[in-house]
Formats: C-alpha cells, sequence, structure tokens
C-alpha cells in the first residue's frame, strides 16, 4: 500500500461549486469582531481583510470542514452542506 503525501492527497480534492453558497457570512458582526479568527483558522484560506480592513469571503474552494463555524466568537456564520452531488470530493484513491 502507497502512503501518499499531503500534497499528492490535496491534488485529487475536487470542488463542484453549487449557484447558491452554503455558507452566508452576517459582516455586521464581523465589523465587531476584534479577532477576525476566521482569517487564520480556516484550512482553505478562504477568509481575507482587504486594506479598510473589511472581511471577505469565496465559498467555492470550502473543504466543509465547519471550522469558521466552530471558531466563529459572534455566531456570523450561518453553514449548512451543499445539495447532494455538489460541494468538496475527496479522491483518496
Amino acid at each position: 500500500m502507497d502512503i501518499l503525501s499531503v500534497e499528492k492527497r490535496l491534488s485529487l480534492v475536487r470542488f463542484r461549486i453549487h449557484e447558491k453558497p452554503h455558507i452566508v457570512i452576517d459582516v455586521s458582526k464581523c465589523e465587531e469582531c476584534d479577532y477576525k479568527v476566521c482569517v487564520k483558522a480556516c484550512p482553505a484560506g478562504l477568509f481575507s481583510i482587504d486594506d479598510e480592513g473589511r472581511l471577505h469571503f469565496n465559498y467555492e474552494g470550502c473543504f466543509e470542514c465547519g471550522t469558521c463555524r466552530i471558531v466563529c466568537p459572534n455566531e456570523a456564520i450561518s453553514w449548512e452542506y451543499p445539495p447532494g452531488g455538489f460541494g468538496v470530493s475527496l479522491g483518496f484513491g
């Protein structure tokens, strides 16, 4: 049995993007947040802060791990799984 490196495993990840985001951010709550821990915690790096300090998010590369929802101190993240057949597919074959 071959052991795959993390890099090789990540190269097998596929995304089928649904038109409706499965994560919705209440940015008004984010404006009150001093920590923006979601930016550091997201393993896919989908959260960012612009030059004006505003939070931006892109759901299209989401690993569906739920980390953002768990670490958000202001409960600003509504998260649910994408519809069947959409989202991330981990192919560790």
